[in-house]
């Protein structure tokens, strides 16, 4: 029946669910009555029976098909001499029964693992077992142990990985060197963050003729070598297969959840200072106004000259002859060739239009026992950009390399926004007057004009960051669609091999069509439900993103679909790893403010729901919510299109931008929740004792300047990027543990 549908059910804190459907259609809500016998990540059949008041299609459950077999994290208690495990996740709406005889040692209190030997009927909760006993809920570091159980990260190397990983050299050998350039003599040298361990890019540029005669231009010649880890990871291999489950590196505030065990990440393959390294070299020839006239790839071994951080190289550039200048004085003017050819390649990505949004990016300052110092704004530099570009510079030509062979790969895509996206944009800039808009076949040209036209007005961020949303997700693909933000026809991922493991299949290809050969993905084993869930999605219409318009989806080749699972899986846990890393910076933040209750701080607001307005403080960078049962005894009304609610009786007003004082009132730790309290002017004029002190504008008022009601709706802003996921500000930290090195943007 048409009504009837396949999906995962995704629970809700408040009781109720969703099923997301398999074949991309609106999610199907499920009221609580229907949640009593399904569990989140449940795969159920329903069948919708009407739509519920908010016009959403609702659906009553007739089967559940498959049983989710993820483990259950939480807090074991003991109620009336009855002991259950209360979910740290509260999309699972259910506690949990343990027999007195499956609690083993825990205690009462302790985080558990927990695995179902009952699942829940509509009359009786689910039943299990103890698993694996993580310790107090106070202890360092329990948030991330929480974490990457909540979300399947795995987090423990096979015995198999390991024992091949110990069988590996400990420095290059003579015969790992054959039939590759010599650059030992070329002064590469890498730039990175001060806590960085693992290095997997190095870069080197001198001023070169392009072209001859009367005809040839100044230009540059620009390496990027790159981390050779195809060399020891082989296709297949155990330690491949672990890599390849993992897909990413994970970063957590003090810890890093590797994808390559610790010898090849920051020994191996890391390119350290002063020892030999092999790595992939892409060789580029750009001229003065930054195209990339010529280029080529080749397997090198290098010498690395030296071990650069952006903060150092920042202030070289700033002043060639001051005191850090001087103890690297052998590696200024290599230095200043990387800031000439970055300034080209600016010339280049402004001609090109690619989107360049100014949005604001913190760092987790953290002490020895992982708990939050303090929250600063992170900056990023000259330094910075120059890497970056550099990388952009790379990863194009990786990608055209790939392109012009026809050579299976997996590309970087980053589609334009959708129609719905589109609409909702053009409402917003025309109710907030930014005298700008976009066409029905926009240009990434077209968001930074927006952007450039309204970098000056004081809502300029949220506007920013409401055309970042408009935007889709990257995704890896073997079908190649463009970077839409970036404005590149072709875009790959070559120049982090050691965090990300499409960057070493893209390797993999680079060196097969160097060889005259075809590179052929290996069978990689993934769990289960993983791999179920990867056939279905692709089963269910992935085939028609190479369909042409108005034609039937093509069929998919057996390589072709194989490329298409490998991307697939690679998106997915990217996106993983961010939900995780958001997981543990929100619970620590939280852990943070419990210890803040009743202080009052000034605060912005950062978007708009129809429930309230969400504020981040201004010293903290902290964002907590102030219900709409707040805002005092009118009826606000939630405007969509302003991104504002708007009293019916007084026209208050409180948009996005909006400056206001709250007080800290409520910390949910277990909902990753901080709850605000306005402070009116009344009320902190008597706090100040009378005193007529100037202060942050209360909740919005009927003054507000028309420029305040900008932005987002959704709880999380956007961050800057050079490559746009429209995703939510990744924090960074730093600590004395030295685990943790900072995204590249590219």
């Amino acid at each position: 029946m048409l009504d009837e549908v396949e999906g995962t059910v995704l629970g809700h804190r408040d009781g109720h669910g969703f099923v997301t459907r398999d074949d991309g259609q609106p999610d199907i809500y499920l009221p609580p009555n229907e949640m009593r016998a399904v569990l989140h990540k449940d795969r159920v059949k329903v069948r919708i029976v009407r739509s519920d008041r908010k016009g959403r299609p609702e659906g009553r459950v007739l089967e559940i098909i498959e049983r989710t077999s993820q483990t259950i994290i939480g807090r074991l208690l003991q109620e009336s001499g009855i002991w259950i495990v209360v979910p740290e996740d509260k999309c699972y709406g259910q506690d949990v029964l343990i027999p007195k005889s499956a609690t083993g040692l825990a205690k009462p209190g302790q985080v558990v693992v927990v695995e179902l030997t009952e699942p829940p009927s509509l009359y009786g909760q689910p039943v299990g077992r103890i698993k694996e006993i993580l310790g107090e809920v106070d202890d360092p570091g329990m948030e991330i142990e929480i974490a990457v159980r909540k979300y399947s990260v795995p987090h423990e190397f096979s015995e198999a990985c390991t024992a091949l990983a110990r069988t590996l050299p400990d420095h290059v050998r003579p015969q790992d060197k054959k039939h590759r350039v010599d650059l030992t003599d070329v002064p590469l040298v890498t730039i990175d963050g001060e806590d960085a361990r693992d290095f997997d890019d190095a870069v080197y540029c001198e001023p070169v003729k392009i072209g001859k005669g009367k005809t040839a231009e100044q230009g540059w010649r620009l390496l990027v070598a790159i981390a050779d880890v195809s060399h020891y990871v082989e296709n297949g291999s155990a330690i491949d297969i672990d890599a390849y489950e993992r897909a990413t590196s994970v970063y957590f505030p003090r810890r890093v959840i590797p994808m390559l065990p610790e010898k090849l990440s920051n020994g191996l393959c890391s390119l350290n200072p002063e020892v030999e390294r092999l790595c992939m070299v892409c060789d580029m020839m750009i001229s003065a106004d930054g195209e990339v006239s010529a280029y080529q790839f080749y397997p090198a071994v290098m010498w690395s000259h030296a071990r650069f951080t952006y903060t150092e190289v920042a202030a070289i550039l700033a002043n060639t002859h001051g005191p850090e200048a001087l103890k690297r004085k052998e590696r200024v003017g290599d230095l200043i060739n990387l800031h000439d050819v970055f300034q080209a390649l600016l010339k280049a990505r402004a001609r090109r239009g690619a989107v360049d949004f100014e949005t604001v990016e913190t760092q987790i300052v953290c002490d020895e026992s992982g708990r939050i110092e303090k929250i600063i704004p992170r900056t990023r530099n000259d330094a910075h950009k120059i890497v970056e570009e550099a990388m952009l510079a790379a990863n194009v030509c990786s990608a055209d390399f790939i392109a012009q062979s026809k050579h299976a790969g997996l590309f970087r895509v980053h589609e334009g926004p959708t129609p719905e996206k589109k609409e909702i944009l053009r409402n917003y800039l025309k109710v907030t007057g930014v005298g700008h808009s976009i066409s029905d076949n926009p240009s990434p040209g077209e968001f930074q004009t927006i952007a450039n036209a309204t970098k000056d007005r004081p809502d300029a961020q949220q506007i920013h960051s409401m055309l970042l949303r408009s935007m889709q997700q990257a995704i890896y693909t073997p079908v190649n669609e463009g970077h839409f933000g970036l404005a590149f026809d072709a875009y790959t991922h070559f120049t982090s091999p050691i965090r990300r493991y499409p960057d070493l299949l893209v390797h993999r290809v680079i060196k097969a069509i160097l060889a005259g050969t075809k590179y052929h993905l290996p069978v990689l084993p993934l769990p289960g439900e993983a791999h179920a869930k990867l056939s279905r999605r692709l089963e269910k219409g992935l085939a028609a993103r190479v369909a042409e318009p108005g034609q039937k989806p093509k069929k998919l080749s057996a390589e072709t679909q194989a490329w298409q699972a490998a991307g697939m899986h690679c998106s997915a846990n990217e996106r993983r790893a961010d939900e995780a890393s958001r997981d543990v910076e929100a619970w620590l933040k939280c852990k943070y403010m419990r210890e803040h209750l009743g202080e009052e701080y000034g605060g912005v607001v950062s978007s708009v729901t129809s429930f309230g307005i969400f504020v981040t403080l201004d010293a903290m960078y902290v964002e907590g919510l102030v219900h709409i049962t707040e805002l005092g005894g009118d009826y606000f009304k939630f405007d969509e299109m302003r991104q504002e609610l708007r009293g019916e009786r007084t026209g208050m007003r409180y948009a996005i931008g909006t400056r206001l004082q709250v007080q800290v009132s409520r910390v949910d730790l277990d909902g990753r929740r901080i709850d605000f309290r306005l402070i009116h002017e009344g009320e902190a004029l008597a706090a100040r004792g009378g005193k007529d002190k100037e202060l942050p504008r209360a909740a919005g008022s009927r003054d507000a300047p028309a420029g305040e009601s900008a932005n987002a709706a959704g709880k999380r802003r956007a961050r800057k990027t050079s490559e746009p996921d429209v995703r939510a500000p990744k924090s960074a930290s730093k600590s004395k543990d030295p685990g943790r090195k900072p995204r590249r943007r590219s």
